[in-house]
This record gives structure tokens, sequence and C-alpha cells, in this order.
């Protein structure tokens, strides 16, 4: 039916990651171009790119030196997301292990101002936890110095100006966070407490002011339900408004801590309005503002600064236009595209763009989404509407955004429709928004979904009686409860690494993960009573749509076990059900040639019982 196969839409590219040389003169930026996202750097806009690695797994993050024709970059195996960092050197572009501590995380903090050292979080100590390091950029494996050991989930926000000290975050959930400094010219170095507080208080997208005398940061300290943008004075401890939302999330703050020069973003209905501008060397809170730059798309992020603050690159994409990498002038705002990440030879034009929706749940709540229909070109194959599949956001504390999706645009193609909503407890919309489904609430997000649906059958381009759910690992979870809370709905259901039972789940998730989705989802010594209530394999009684489960191996957030308790159960009550597991995957599918096998797997499903 519809112009191209699967596979050609799997092979469109994207671009993004970016991270300037040490000169300016040389851009780095991940690209999956071989069929997982490896480093290639640039010279010019839009020249021939050169690869630097050549990995069958994923490089997460690359980092330039600010000194030295050297970066680092961080890689898991097998999806396990036990990350080691590499140093590439530049120039003969041999590559060492850094870390050679396979069974640990490592989580990147940055390099210090002069490249001779860098910072990291890493659970080496104990699994459970993360104990921040310091490293010599020429020292390997286990010649770190452990400078501070942690007790829950620490992560750093980069060396201060003088590289003495290191910001340092500590996370309880998603909507609850600390700062603090730790002071590494100390004899006996230690966390200075900069947040202290009662109740949920986001911190987060925190930056070293210039000179090293106070941060700027994203937080909703006080009655704000979205995040501002605030100014912490590290004498005083004062907390000053630089700027808010005006009703929306000032999605975080990029910041060159020489010139003052910045970038910060507002998430606006999912769309990315960008401030560029230059902070005042007399007074911190005032700024002067730069042209805004005219960026295709609408989603804008990944921000990485020049040698000398004069330009900036980042990634844009939206529903049409897949993810490449712009470099920005900030005083002219003049926009340059320099990489050419390509679309399979598929027609730009051929894409087609959402619409922003809101639906009325079942209490009143207006609920917002994103629907696509194909255009009218003959794709849709009956008079009585088109199918759609509804697909769910993980997280749950996230948010579907109008970015580009190539499975989106291949189903578009095939004459399906494509609705992806933002229910209760998805980030984007305020902390209130995001607290609705809390706990004991969790059920009330299913049933926006039943709203949502009720919605679509009403729309009169929608055939009622083809509509599939679809999610991944939280919206897995969302799948399967609305196949079994409101199994009259759906022609099929698609899971992808999903959580079928919470208490299991919980049981058996990485250690080091177990206490933020408790903050979430509920405890497992409080509320297990109310998670096995509401698991779907408790309630499997009640699904009766065909259900495919995919899967990866070695995912360490939902462990492969919930795929095979929900497959063997629904298999038990003769629901026709289909297992896809990969053995060299983790929390979702990096390898091209097991995403083609996938969703080659998932179009033969729906060709069957959609």
């Amino acid at each position: 039916m519809g112009r191209y196969e699967i596979e050609r839409y799997l092979n469109i590219r994207s671009a993004y990651g970016t991270s300037f040389g040490p000169d300016g003169d040389r851009l780095s930026f991940l690209m999956d171009t071989t069929g997982t996202a490896q480093v290639w750097t640039l010279e010019d806009p839009r020249s021939w790119p050169e690869q630097r690695t050549f990995y069958d797994e994923r490089v997460t993050f690359a980092s330039w030196s600010p000194e030295r024709p050297e970066l680092i970059f961080g890689m898991d195996e097998g999806g396990n997301e036990r990350a080691q960092l590499f140093k590439l050197d530049g120039k003969t572009g041999k590559i060492e292990n850094l870390t050679a501590m396979p069974d640990a995380k490592h989580r990147w903090g940055g390099w210090s101002h002069d490249g001779e050292r860098f910072a990291f979080a890493s659970n080496r100590r104990d699994e459970s936890v993360f104990d921040i390091y310091v490293q010599d950029r020429d020292e390997t494996g286990d010649e770190a110095e452990l400078v501070y050991e942690g007790d829950g989930w620490l992560s750093l926000s980069g060396w201060s100006p003088d590289d003495s000290r290191l910001l340092v975050s500590q996370a309880y959930s998603n909507f609850d966070q600390d700062l603090y400094v730790l002071d590494l010219a100390s004899d006996e170095p230690g966390l200075e407490h900069l947040t202290p507080h009662e109740g949920d208080v986001r911190y987060q997208s925190a930056s070293w002011a210039p000179g090293g005398e106070g941060i700027y940061l994203v937080t909703d300290e006080g009655d704000a339900d979205t995040l501002y943008l605030a100014y912490l004075d590290l004498e005083d401890g004062d907390l000053e408004t630089v700027t808010d939302g005006d009703g929306w999330n000032v999605g975080g703050i990029a910041l060159d801590d020489e010139t003052g020069r910045f970038v910060y973003s507002r998430n606006v209905e999912g769309y990315t309005d960008l401030t560029i501008g230059e902070f005042n060397a007399d007074d911190p809170t005032a700024f002067e503002t730069f042209p805004e730059p005219d960026l295709p798309g609408g989603i804008s992020g990944g921000v990485s600064f020049d040698p000398d603050a004069e330009r900036f690159a980042l990634s844009t994409t939206g529903d049409t236009v897949n993810t490449n990498v712009f470099v920005v002038d900030i005083e002219t705002g003049e926009t340059k595209r320099w990489t050419d990440a390509p679309t399979a030879g598929i027609p730009r034009d051929s894409f087609d763009e959402s619409e922003l929706v809101h639906i009325e749940s079942f209490d009143g709540l207006e609920v917002p989404g994103f629907l696509t229909l194909p255009d009218d070109d003959g794709t849709a194959d009956s008079d009585d509407g088109v199918p759609v599949i509804v697909d769910i956001h993980g997280g749950p504390e996230s948010q579907r955004r109008p970015s580009f999706s190539s499975v989106k645009q291949y189903f578009l193609d095939q004459g399906y429709g494509y609705f992806e909503p933002n229910v209760r407890g998805s980030s984007g919309y305020g902390a209130d928004y995001a607290a609705l489904d809390d706990v004991e609430k969790r059920m009330d997000s299913v049933a926006d979904i039943e709203a949502c649906v009720e919605w679509l059958q009403a729309h009169p381009a929608v055939d009622p009686d083809r509509i599939v759910a679809k999610g991944g690992s939280y919206g897995g979870f969302m799948v399967l409860a609305a196949l079994t809370e409101y199994p009259d709905l759906w022609a099929a259901g698609i899971d992808i690494v999903g959580i079928a039972n919470f208490v299991t789940f919980l049981e058996n998730t990485g250690d080091w993960r177990r206490e933020l989705r408790e903050a979430e989802y509920g405890s497992l010594e409080e509320d297990r009573e109310f998670l096995a209530e509401i698991s779907p394999t408790n309630n499997i009684e009640h699904i009766d749509s065909p259900l495919f489960v995919l899967h990866g191996e070695n995912d360490p957030r939902v462990p492969v076990g919930e795929a095979e308790q929900i497959v063997e159960q629904a298999a038990e009550q003769g629901v026709p059900v289909r297992k896809l597991i990969f053995d060299d995957e983790g929390h979702g599918f990096s390898k091209l040639e097991n995403r083609i096998e996938a969703y080659n797997a998932i179009v033969d499903f729906l060709d069957e019982h959609v």
C-alpha cells in the first residue's frame, strides 16, 4: 500500500550530540549511519564528515577537551547501560578505555577547564549508590580518585571556573533534587548543601556563573507550578528569579562560564522557544538578548558553545524534519546547517505533520496530544476511516513532543493515523499535572487513554474498530493496562520493554534505580498490595485483544522477566500473543538490524490483526 518498506524508513539518519573542538575549527557529533550512533567530526558546514568510532555498540555522548585535540566518549555493551568512558586522540585516532570496569556505570561529569582532569559519578563501590571520582586525562582503569562517597543518586553539573570545586546534584525523584558544592581543594572534601528544602522541589540544569560566585538553575522552589530560571548566590544563599516561563517550563540553560553568554529554552505545549543572551557582569539577574535563530522543526536542544562563545551548535527536529546539527552565530542569529543526515531517499515533503489537540477526560481534565493523519493520497484502504495507532510515551514523567519519528512516518505512509497523548503524569505541563497519577492515582492516567480513544472513535477520519495501543517502558504498562481495563476499545496491543507487574519490576530493576522508581510508583514496603492490584498480570483474565511483546534480554530498567510473565499468562488465557526477545539489547532497540527485525515483525502482526 505504502510507497516504501519499513526498512527504508528505519534507514533515515539522525545527527545530534554536538561538541566543539578546542580550537573551534572542528565539530563532533553522533550519527547512526552505520546502524548505531558513532562519533563523527566535521570541519566546515555540510562538508564530508569523518567517522571516528567504529563499534557495533552505541556511543552515548562525546565531549572534546577544552585544551587538546582529544575527546572522551561513553559506550555500554548490549544495552546494559553500564557505560565506560573512552578517550579518542583526535590526531592519531587511538582509543583508550579510561575506566575499564564493565560491571559499573560511569556517568560523565565534564572536563576541567585546563583539560588535565575529568570527573564522573559511578556505582563502582556499591551498585545502589553513586560516588564522585576525579581522574587525570592520561590515567586509566582503577587510577581514578574517589573524592566523595555518596549515599544515593548523585550526578555532576560541572567544574567551577577555577577548577577547585564540583557542582553536585542528588535526585530523590524526578520532581525532587538537591544541589551541593564539593570543594576539591579542602583537605577533607565534603558537600556544602546549597538547597535545603521541605517537600518536593526541583533544582535542575545547574551551571556555574562567571567567577564562580553563584549558580544559574531552573527550579519550582516556592509556590511555582512550572520551572523558572533563577540565580543562587553562594555567599548569602539567596535565590533570585531571573525569568519565569510565562506559564510554561523553562526547560534548561546552557551557559558559558567565561563570557556569561547563554541559551535557555521554554517548553511551550511541546515546542521549543529559545532565548539567547548574555548576563550582566554587575547584576547576575540582568541580561541582554540576541536575535532568535530561524530553525526548522520546532524542537531544539543539546547546546554546545565554541571556545569563544561566539557561536553555539545544537540539534533540531520536528514532525517532518529529521534531526540535524545547526550552528548559530550568537550576536547575529545567523544559522547554518552543518550536517546532512539523509532521509534514505524518501522525499522530505512526503512526511506528515501533527496537529495539537486537547481532549476532555473523565473528570474534566484536558489531556493534550498530537494527532497525525495520513495525507489523502489513496493510502487509506477503507471508506470507513483509517486505523489509528495510539502511541503512549514512557516515563511516566516524560512528554511526547512533535519530533521526527521514522516509524510514525512509515505507518502514516501505510494509511494509519497516529495519536500521541500526554496523559496526566506527563512532564511539561507543571508539577501539579505530573503528580495526578502518583501511586494510588495511577489508573486515572489509564482512564485518560479511554477518553482519548472514545474521542478518536468519534472522529470522522477514524475507523473506530481499528485502534491499536502501542507503547514502550512505562508506556508498555499503559498498553497492558488499557487492554485489561478497557478490552473492548482495542484491535491489538504492542508492548515494548513494558512493565507487566509493578511488584516484580521493583524487585528486579537495577539497584541504583529502585529508590527513584518507588518515589513515583509507590514502595514495596508500604504499597505492595495496591501495586499488585493494578498490575496487568493480575488482571489478565480481562484481556481480549491480540498482543505483541518485545523486549531486550539485557534490560537493566525493566527486566526481561516482565515480558516472559505477561506472554505466558496471556497465552494461558487463549489470547493471540507473540513474543520477540533480543539477546543483545537492553531498554529499547539501538542496533539497526534489530530495529528492522522488530518493526518488520510489528508490521506483520498489524497486517494480520488490524
